[in-house]
């Protein structure tokens, strides 16, 4: 069982990654990104906050920020508040990139995984993925974790 997840989820996430670099250029984990920031209000979430969001470490994400800095899709504001701190938003040509990409990508999924499930067994696969992420989840405010480094 163990082996079939890890070859599962490997198989998936590059099958995703193809699609969207195919299809969109971007990694699938700049989609993500991008799907973040397009959900938070005024398009915009504190560095430290999409790292953990994302679950990437701040130098993984500083880096995938400045490649979506260069194609336009994010930008970077200071934070008023906080001199160290920096926001990340999504600009209105990022949103765009990201409309266009989601149909391919949710149909990427749906063909990948849901069609080849039965309703009874996506039901399930969701119930045990929300009961192996909560008990992942650090109880303490100190966890070791790469996303709170």
């Amino acid at each position: 069982m163990w082996r079939s997840f890890l070859d599962a989820t490997r198989l998936l996430d590059d099958h995703l990654d193809r699609q969207l670099q195919r299809d969109a250029g971007m990694p699938h984990l700049y989609y993500g990104l991008l799907v973040v920031l397009s959900e938070t209000p005024r398009r915009r979430m504190r560095m430290t906050e999409l790292a953990r969001q994302a679950k990437i470490t701040r130098s993984r994400l500083s880096h995938a920020i400045a490649r979506l800095e260069k194609n336009g899709w994010v930008r970077r504001e200071n934070c008023p508040s906080d001199k160290r701190g920096q926001f990340a938003v999504l600009t209105d040509a990022g949103l765009e990139v990201l409309r266009q990409a989601a149909p391919g990508h949710v149909a990427a999924v749906r063909q990948a995984l849901f069609d080849r499930l039965t309703p009874e067994q996506q039901k399930s696969l969701g119930e045990i993925m929300q009961i192996v992420a909560e008990g992942l989840q650090p109880k303490e405010a100190g966890a070791d974790l790469p996303w709170l480094r």
